[in-house]
């Protein structure tokens, strides 16, 4: 497809789930309306805001074409730069200004008042008037003399700017003046960071030496240093709610908390983050700090505890490296369970963030990873490769087992707990010898969540039970394959279990005896196998690339799918097991329709497409974002090459030879010939009655008594039925069969009793008798009228109904009349011959359909 053109007809971008936080440093805001801090972290193209009270998401912007750069944010206004570009958001949503004209990419932002500091790579620094979009003033500097690497606005300093330098110098500019005031020669390394503190005049400044400095700019003086060990200072803050704290961040997630008043280091808040510190911020008057980081994390500590350290008191946080298996938890849709390299297994909620949870890391020891962390903990398990989880017996014990990278034992999760489960599952037949090089390979829970079926590389299949984690046998006399297990599953009835080895070999097995039942051979090694419980669809991914479906019932092989280009990462079936779903290393996801046997582009709705070639060529599109994206409103056309088909529309007639139905109403022609029943019945036993009014002035008999006048009644005798008598005149259908005599064309009279009720029908019908005004030449015309119809086998249904009434109101006077009798007898020939077509027909679809019933295939 060309480009621009959308990648799926069947999937779009909907939003990515447990993003949180990037590279970049947090922005935090205070609304002076609902007295509430929100923080804004910057996720991909755009960015999210959460309420600090509770850390839920309160908006998420629209998206940018780019990736953002740069955060900042004032009282109305938040700014993101991405590239050579800056938007403007307000209401934390929508695009309101775009600041163009950097040559290079933005990577430093400030508001300062009316106006917004940008600094570009090209080490240009332009200053922009917020409304008119316009330049106010540009500042160029040499790269190699001063390259910008921080910049602040000190407090009470008037138009002033201070300026960091990758060099170690610092300047101090008036903007308004286009002045330089004051050069700082700095302290022999770049500045990385550059914060005011609570003090006017004093700033603290982090260098890339790990040294702190807090320096007074007004007396060029510096008060004291801190050396930080943990290498360049990458954040800056400190407290104002009465206590003498400055924190300082580090690039190995380490947080550092240095007493102003004693100047040294109090305490050490270590592994705050598995990665560097992004942005920490002291919340003004309130012991909190906020800290983000590229882990994909979020946390709020609180200092209300002895020694100056601070406590975890909220956070939200997400896979910190790549998922490596993902799995809808139920069939519900609304919880996927996502194992990380990370070593965690977490569960993101697709209908709010609220309901998101992380049930922790893998460990040996659950009683001593929780006192010493997860960083320290010796018994920590490494990343899940992949599980199994079952809904059915979840709230009386744990419904998740998983594997991990190169460990035998096998661990068991409570997802209603939210943790890593009571047992860890390891057959004693190795006697716990790490040095075999064996571990777990593929896992599945029955349905009924009693048991689990493990398989090792060495070639071993167990069954445990998931309520005591005791052995329940293994199948197979000493080994159930040749070689590693690759996959295996147990069906919807706990019946069978079916296997897969590098030996090239799939085998099924009674679940219950570990019986084997049937052996077949695969064409190549396969690499995962997957089983669709409901259809009994076993999907098998082989080494080859290629993709092999097998029937559980029949046991035998019924697809194989090729086009992939890479190893087979992971599949998943539609709940109605007709698709099927791939995903492999050549960054394609195809969807394979398991009916046709091919690979397919179908919309959920119903559009008519056409199955894709197996040497086509995706299109390369971007995933979707927490948001969705800008939509195009121009219109896609689409190339002879698209694998979507103009919409199909169905002709009037799909052959001259078949026998077309009118699909007009069944109340439009099925009712023609009960007709005085239904009148009958719908018949009112008395004429409405209209209440009488009572005049304004009550009507008296003069005399000498005074009498009220009584209301005349119309006589009950009278009709109110006026007798046209000639002035009746002959209808447009009457006229209509008149002209089809000359030219023997009845598509007009036809087209109009469609569009007829019944009782219009039946009164154009009565009117064709010559004691209604009509003319027998006419009613021939009607009888042609109805062979055309028959000869072109359309309406077939219609011209049933009509000549059945024709015949009921006509029969005796047709009877009498010669030309009528002839044409009646022309069309009851016309009549038999269609009748006779289509009973062959049906006879011959009824007897392959009674052979296919009853016959054994």
């Amino acid at each position: 497809m060309s480009v621009g053109k959308k990648g799926s007809a069947i999937f779009s971008g909907f939003r990515a789930l447990g993003l949180y936080s990037n590279h970049l440093a947090h922005v935090l805001r205070f609304h002076k309306k609902h007295r509430e801090f929100y923080v804004l972290t910057a996720v991909g193209q755009c960015f999210h805001t959460y309420n600090v009270k509770k850390l839920g998401i309160v908006a998420v912007s629209n998206a940018l074409p780019e990736d953002i750069s740069s955060l900042a944010a004032d009282r109305m206004l938040v700014y993101a730069a991405y590239g050579k570009h800056i938007s403007a958001f307000a209401k934390n949503k929508e695009v309101v200004h775009t600041y163009t004209g950097h040559q290079g990419d933005v990577h430093l932002l400030l508001p300062f008042g009316d106006h917004l500091i940008s600094v570009d790579k090209d080490n240009v620094v332009i200053i922009w008037d917020v409304e008119s979009e316009d330049t106010y003033l540009q500042i160029s500097y040499d790269k190699a003399s001063f390259e910008v690497s921080a910049l602040m606005h000190p407090s009470t300093y008037l138009n002033k700017i201070l300026f960091g330098s990758s060099q170690g110098s610092l300047q101090l500019w008036n903007i308004k003046s286009n002045k330089l005031l004051f050069t700082f020669p700095g302290w022999a390394s770049a500045v990385t960071v550059l914060q005011q503190t609570p003090a006017v005049d004093v700033v603290g400044v982090g260098l890339a030496s790990g040294q702190i400095i807090i320096h007074n700019i007004r007396c060029n003086e510096t008060l004291m240093k801190f050396q930080q060990d943990w290498g360049p200072v990458t954040a800056l803050s400190f407290r104002t709610d009465g206590h003498p704290i400055m924190a300082s961040g580090s690039p190995i997630g380490h947080i550092g908390l240095w007493d102003l008043e004693e100047k040294k280091l109090v305490s050490q808040m270590r592994d705050a983050h598995t990665t560097a510190i992004a942005g920490l911020t002291f919340l003004q008057n309130e012991p909190l700090l906020i800290t983000n980081g590229a882990d994909n994390a979020i946390r709020v500590w609180i200092f209300d505890v002895a020694g100056g350290d601070g406590r975890l008191l909220r956070h939200r946080t997400g896979h910190s490296a790549p998922p490596t298996k993902i799995k809808h938890n139920d069939q519900s849709g609304l919880n996927i369970l996502s194992a990380g390299q990370d070593g965690t297994l977490q569960s993101f909620s697709t209908v709010h963030e609220r309901f998101n949870k992380s049930l922790g890391h893998g460990t040996l020891n659950k009683t001593r990873a929780k006192k010493k962390g997860v960083t320290h903990d010796t018994a920590k398990l490494p990343a899940i490769t992949t599980f199994a989880s079952e809904t059915a017996r979840q709230s009386d014990w744990d419904g998740i087992i998983a594997c991990h990278r190169g460990f035998l034992v096998t661990t068991t999760w409570s997802y209603q707990k939210g943790s890593i489960g009571a047992h860890k599952l390891e057959p004693e037949r190795f006697n716990k010898n790490r040095s075999l090089n064996v571990h777990a390979t593929a896992v599945d829970i029955t349905s009924c969540g009693n048991f689990a079926v493990i398989a090792l590389s060495s070639g071993h299949i167990d069954v445990y039970n998931m309520q005591s984690g005791f052995h329940r046998g293994h199948y197979g006399k000493d080994k159930a394959h040749a070689g590693p297990v690759r996959g295996v599953s147990v069906d919807a009835l706990n019946q069978l279990t079916v296997s897969v080895g590098a030996d090239r070999l799939l085998k099924i097995w009674r679940f219950k005896s570990k019986e084997l039942l049937h052996t077949h051979s695969l064409p190549a090694a396969p690499a995962s196998s997957l089983l669709h419980r409901d259809s009994g669809m076993l999907a098998i991914a082989l080494d080859d690339f290629t993709i092999q479906i097998l029937d559980m019932e029949t046991r035998r092989a019924v697809r194989r799918f090729s086009g992939h280009r890479g190893q087979i990462n992971d599949m998943t079936f539609s709940p109605d097991g007709r698709w099927l779903i791939t995903a492999s290393m050549d960054c394609a996801i195809r969807t394979w329709d398991l009916p046709s046997g091919r690979s397919n582009n179908t919309l959920c709705s119903m559009v008519s497409l056409r199955p894709l070639s197996a040497d086509y060529e995706p299109t390369v599109i971007m995933l979707p974002g927490t948001c969705p994206s800008k939509d195009t409103e121009e219109e896609e056309v689409l190339d002879a090459d698209s694998s979507e088909m103009l919409e199909y529309i169905s002709p009037a007639q799909l052959d001259e030879h078949l026998v077309t139905l009118s699909l007009l109403p069944d109340s439009r022609w099925k009712n023609l010939l009960h007709l005085d029943i239904i009148k009958k019945k719908n018949k009112p036993k008395a004429p409405p009655k209209l209440p009488k009014a009572a005049p304004f002035f009550i009507p008296t008999i003069p005399g000498l008594v005074p009498q009220f006048a009584l209301p005349t009644t119309p006589s009950e005798d009278q009709s109110k039925v006026v007798n046209l008598g000639v002035l009746a005149q002959k209808s447009t259908f009457y006229l209509q069969l008149e002209n089809a005599l000359d030219n023997n064309s009845y598509e007009e009279p036809v087209k109009l009793l469609r569009e007829l009720g019944p009782s219009a029908i039946e009164t154009e019908l009565r009117a064709l008798s010559p004691d209604m005004g009509g003319e027998v030449r006419v009613m021939q015309s009607f009888l042609k009228m109805i062979s055309s119809i028959l000869q072109s086998k359309r309406d077939f249904d219609l011209a049933q109904a009509y000549l059945a009434l024709f015949l009921k109101l006509h029969l005796r006077f047709i009877a009498d009349q010669p030309e009528l009798m002839e044409e009646a007898e022309s069309v009851s020939a016309h009549l038999e011959e269609t009748w006779m077509s289509m009973q062959t027909l049906l006879n011959q679809n009824i007897c392959l359909l009674s052979y296919i019933k009853s016959a054994l295939l």
